[in-house]
């Protein structure tokens, strides 16, 4: 951004400053209803903006969202009045990337309040990585009488999607991820692990990992939600999923082990009208927050792999009899990452430096497209 524009800045500016001007087109103040003013203002002009801010302290902003989301409403049946640019927010400092700044800045809920508007007016994103991420700031940047809300974080993560593949997977809003899944094409899986936001995602996808490495015969399939209003019934919000197309990707009666970004009940409330939701079990924020290390932020909330794996294999009727050894050595993870958090101060390096198997899923590929 700053080698096109600069930081505005009204007071003096020094030969050591960098990229502050009297004409800069980046706004930086710490007042949201400031910048949620400004950017409203500049929308009336006819042009485009982006409303950054830590996801905790989003919401201060709540009721100027609301008088927002109401106006564009009414002023959408109203002839005479021209459509604006959409009002964007991106949440960056969002709550699993908060663990430095503590329990205070640690709050996913504003996606709660923006679910209960209008559906129309409304648009919620979580893209995964980098790519998706790209996509869908492209999308909200060309559209209109819309209220988006994209929340992504801003630390180094893992990249999943080619920018061809990002654009197909925001396109459908949901979408099986074919290459982390191991399942036989012929038959219904054993467990759907399923995930909405870039923490969850990789949570999900080292989990994903976990379970297949032992148990390979396990058939498992990853699910990632991008667009997460896409989970409402089509009659409640436009990008809603028909019931069948719902049924064929988190199918209707096996296990979906969904970890979600924000407070949990939200998802629940999002299916509620879906015939089978109730073999949906979600996993998200529960209150639990502290200053600790990222991954102990998981798991103090049980979003962490081990967690994830454990339900899973809990939900697979009869599996937990037939793996003890497993449920006892993903405890023992626990316990030992416990320990290492509290002497070392920082994550295992097994964490740390996770990555997705890319090995496993070339093999997986390439057998995949000789059958």
């Amino acid at each position: 951004m700053f080698e096109q524009t600069d930081r505005v800045w009204m007071q003096g500016i020094e030969a050591y400053d960098v990229h502050l001007a009297l004409d800069g087109r980046v706004m930086e103040v710490l007042s949201e209803h400031l910048c949620q003013g400004w950017l409203e203002g500049y929308l009336l002009t006819g042009r485009h903006g982006l409303f950054s801010c830590y996801e905790a302290f989003i919401h201060i902003v709540d009721s100027m969202f609301n008088q927002h989301a109401k106006w564009l409403k009414v002023t959408r049946q109203l002839e005479w009045r021209q459509p604006i640019s959409s009002l964007n927010y991106l949440l960056t400092s969002h709550v699993w990337r908060q663990d430095h700044n503590g329990f205070s800045h640690q709050d996913p809920g504003f996606v709660d309040l923006v679910a209960n508007k209008k559906a129309d007016i409304v648009r919620i994103y979580l893209p995964p990585d980098a790519n998706t991420l790209l996509w869908v700031g492209d999308h909200c940047l060309r559209t209109y009488d819309r209220i988006n809300v994209i929340v992504a974080g801003k630390q180094p993560e893992s990249q999943y999607l080619s920018v061809d593949e990002a654009a197909a997977h925001c396109e459908a809003g949901i979408g099986i991820w074919e290459w982390a899944s191991f399942e036989d094409d012929t038959i219904a899986p054993d467990v759907v692990m399923a995930c909405a936001g870039d923490v969850p995602t990789m949570e999900t996808l080292a989990a994903v990992m976990i379970l297949h490495e032992a148990i390979p015969s396990l058939k498992i399939r990853t699910v990632n939600v991008v667009d997460l209003l896409a989970l409402q019934d089509p009659e409640q919000h436009p990008h809603g999923l028909d019931h069948d197309k719902f049924d064929r990707i988190f199918t209707p009666d096996k296990p979906v082990i969904f970890a979600y970004h924000g407070y949990p009940y939200l998802i629940h409330r999002l299916t509620y009208r879906r015939t089978n939701h109730d073999n949906i079990h979600v996993r998200g924020f529960i209150e639990e927050g502290t200053t600790t290390t990222p991954f102990d932020m998981t798991v103090i909330n049980e979003l962490d792999r081990y967690h994830l794996a454990l339900e899973a294999i809990g939900r697979i009727k009869g599996l937990a009899e037939q793996v003890p050894g497993l449920v006892e050595q993903l405890r023992s993870k626990l316990d030992k990452h416990r320990a290492y958090v509290r002497k070392h101060g920082e994550d295992m390096p097994e964490i740390r430096g996770w990555r997705w198997k890319a090995a496993a899923t070339r093999k997986r590929n390439e057998n995949h497209a000789h059958h």
